[in-house]
């Protein structure tokens, strides 16, 4: 069996979840908010006490596949509706600096002209004093990655100088530039 698969998902106080078998959907509620999503048909979702379970009709290679992806995604669920996801991210380089403008955020990162990123819903930008670091947090684990992804996106850290937006805890390699022309 799937090690992540078996591994039953506790429910922590103040969370509910509720399962829809007709269209294999869970429902989960908690105290920072309310996520729902549809699962594969063929996999059992199953409320016992205060703990989720998923089983797999066979060990056919996509139902284990499928089993313990369904569990992480539960368990995504769960964590997100309990405590949240925030994904933490720096800008590096000379005069680049991020604000907030209402929810949206601002970045400038050596363009003409001051990149905006409305925040979807769901998701909260908190930039920290001094502008270089901030942070995307929101319930939605999937959503979290793709926004900080796509905040990444606005101006990648470069190999040469090191500059640009990335993930707090993003090593960047710095390569050698020109060696020049060898004296004779």
């Amino acid at each position: 069996m799937s090690r992540i698969g078996r591994m039953p998902i506790d429910l922590p106080e103040g969370v509910k979840a509720e399962i829809d078998s007709q269209t294999n959907s869970v429902k989960v509620s908690g105290p920072k908010g309310t996520l729902e999503r549809a699962f594969h048909r063929e996999m059992t979702i199953v409320l016992q006490g205060a703990q989720l379970a998923v089983t797999r009709p066979s060990d056919a290679r996509q139902h284990k596949a499928l089993h313990g992806l369904t569990r992480a995604l539960l368990a995504n669920m769960v964590h997100g509706v309990s405590q949240g996801f925030v994904r933490k991210m720096q800008v590096i380089g000379v005069g680049y600096r991020a604000d907030l403008r209402g929810e949206a955020l601002v970045l400038n990162v050596g363009y003409s002209h001051p990149v905006e990123i409305p925040a979807p819903p769901g998701i909260k930008f908190s930039v920290e004093k001094g502008g270089r670091d901030f942070a995307v947090a929101g319930i939605d684990r999937e959503l979290v990655g793709q926004v900080a992804a796509k905040i990444r996106a606005v101006r990648r850290p470069e190999p040469y100088k090191g500059k640009g937006v990335m993930y707090a805890d993003e090593k960047v390699r710095v390569k050698a530039g020109k060696a020049g022309k060898a004296a004779k």
